[in-house]
């Protein structure tokens, strides 16, 4: 799932949050931050010194693994951020943590979670590059996996909008847009939800930092059913904010219970194998138009396998 939002919304808390809640249940937990401002890790408990290798820094070596002996892919350098897996390809699984992707590209947090980073901007980046670059890690590894029930990969997006540059927007089960109970936080819903429609992809609304039933009825009024639950102003996750020490049990109950609803409300979607499938075929057809045939040098619509099948029925790992 994503958690998206307006800046200063309160997306990554709560993506932090939510994956902690999540891990102490006992289930597999990826949190992955492909905000352009890494402070995931951060939320979840984990020193500077102990994140993980970025992975927007290492994409050579990550497409070169996913590529496997799939013979429609010539080489590292022609896989883009769009190019779909097929027969061949390697496959990721949450069950088998120590592929040479998940052993290389992830970090333990205190409440079982792995956290996984896209990484910042480097000096050779400044003036030049655009970040869309090091979040294609995330849409090429979100395109390999292969997820089962119970199983979760909880993605802190960048803010606004700005995931709709890619068909990354599509890689999810559900969307979670985290808005605060003001104009700006809901007009980034409107746009989220605008630009959404047509694909299927489920967005529902987390109200944050809501101080009373005026601000839970301004939600209402202006995002209607889709506002899921709503977070109260909470002194425990300012706590957190400020570097103070934190853990799940000084959470207020009311937020606690916010958590469980948003894990009761992902359980409750069906994964839909078919349009994952269909929707990164067309935006890997949209990409390899506007720009990526130009820059390899090559047709990339060559890359798409019509044989193979997205999800757990045709699973091949290599290694």
């Amino acid at each position: 799932m994503a958690f998206v939002g307006k800046g200063g919304s309160g997306k990554t808390t709560v993506s932090a949050l939510f994956a902690r809640y999540t891990a102490r249940r006992g289930r597999p937990v990826v949190a992955i931050d492909a905000d352009i401002n890494q402070h995931l890790g951060m939320a979840l408990g984990v020193a500077e010194g102990a994140l993980p290798r970025p992975m927007g820094a290492h994409l050579s070596e990550i497409k070169e693994f996913l590529r496997g002996v799939n013979p429609r892919i010539s080489s590292a350098a022609t896989m883009v951020k769009t190019t779909p897996p097929g027969r061949g390809s390697r496959l990721l699984r949450l069950e088998e943590p120590d592929d040479p992707i998940h052993a290389a590209f992830t970090a333990a947090t205190p409440d079982g979670a792995r956290l996984m980073v896209t990484g910042p901007f480097d000096d050779d980046d400044l003036g030049v590059a655009c970040y869309h670059s090091k979040v294609g890690a995330v849409e090429l590894y979100l395109n390999h996996l292969v997820d089962g029930a119970g199983e979760y990969v909880v993605v802190d997006m960048t803010a606004g909008a700005d995931s709709f540059a890619s068909g990354l927007f599509t890689r999810f089960d559900m969307t979670f847009l985290v808005a605060e109970p003001t104009r700006q936080g809901v007009g980034v819903y409107r746009q989220y939800r605008d630009y959404a429609a047509g694909y299927g992809v489920p967005v529902a609304v987390v109200g944050n930092k809501v101080h009373g039933p005026e601000d839970v009825e301004f939600l209402r009024e202006h995002v209607g059913e889709d506002l899921l639950v709503c977070l109260e102003h909470s002194a425990a996750v300012r706590a957190m904010e400020q570097g103070r020490r934190f853990t799940l049990e000084d959470l207020e109950p009311a937020n606690t219970e916010a958590l469980g609803r948003l894990l009761k409300h992902l359980d409750a979607q069906e994964k839909d194998w078919p349009r994952f499938g269909r929707q990164a075929v067309e935006f890997h057809l949209r990409n390899a138009a506007a720009w990526a045939d130009r820059a390899t040098g090559e047709d990339l619509a060559a890359q798409i396998d019509p044989d193979f099948v997205f999800g757990p029925t045709r699973v091949s790992l290599l290694r």
